[in-house]
């Protein structure tokens, strides 16, 4: 008995990514799908010749036809069940860090962005704005996804050059802080992104187009082992989502 026919996968993988992601390019799709150039650009050929997927001229994007756009199995997908059970999870876990969380989902090339968020009833906390985005190598987020995918050198080179820090930050410590990230699971800001806020965050890198959970707190408010700690807990919250999601 046969397989999976690879080819027709990747045209639903691609039509999934641009279902919940909106248009992109086409090494955006190759990248966050894992094809080559040559793959990526043979299965959207084949897909805009059968109607599903339109390019536009000027930007060089992809996306959804029309006629497409209304098809909700292609957002019943991986990406779509995490999203859906970090809400519940996250909540609860918001509450009990008293920390502002966040599931980042990777949009482009360059930037991330935040899909669900939650907060503490505390009488002094951590807010996160709706919708937010922010550059892919910024932050603890960018750390920790980049740790999590592995990137290279030169691809950790070109997404930490555009990047703002509130504080000075080396590349060269900025490659050591993703190092040490791929080591205990986790990244840690301390200040670089925001004066006064501490974040921690975990990389979900097996879920395209990629995703990230961060839990951000007062800078000072807890020792260096409370922050650990609270790692470790981000990381099991990560582990209760991924389980959720199937």
């Amino acid at each position: 008995m046969t397989g999976p026919v690879r080819s027709v996968a990747q045209a639903f993988a691609i039509l999934r990514l641009l279902a919940e992601s909106g248009p992109l390019t086409l090494s955006d799709i190759g990248r966050l799908i894992g094809l080559s150039p040559s793959s990526g650009l043979n299965l959207l050929k084949t897909l805009v010749a059968e109607g599903a997927v339109e390019r536009d001229a000027r930007t060089k994007q992809y996306r959804l036809a029309p006629a497409w756009q209304a098809a909700e199995a292609l957002r019943d997908s991986h990406a779509a069940r995490l999203v859906d059970a970090a809400q519940p999870l996250m909540a609860h876990f918001a509450q009990k860090a008293e920390a502002a969380v966040g599931l980042w989902k990777i949009v482009s090339r360059d930037r991330m962005q935040l899909v669900v968020r939650a907060e503490s009833n505390a009488g002094m906390r951590l807010s996160l704005a709706d919708d937010q985005r922010q550059p892919l190598g910024g932050g603890a987020a960018g750390r920790a996804i980049a740790a999590a995918q592995a990137a290279s050198d030169a691809e950790l080179a070109r997404r930490f050059a555009p990047v703002r820090w509130q504080a000075e930050l080396p590349f060269e410590t900025y490659t050591r802080q993703i190092g040490e990230a791929k080591a205990r699971g986790f990244a840690i800001d301390k200040g670089y992104t925001h004066r006064g806020v501490c974040t921690v965050a975990a990389g979900i890198a097996d879920i395209p187009p990629g995703f990230c959970l961060s839990a951000s707190i007062v800078a000072g408010s807890r020792s260096a082992s409370e922050i650990e700690a609270l790692g470790g807990e981000l990381l099991a919250l990560r582990s209760d989502m991924l389980l959720r999601a199937g």
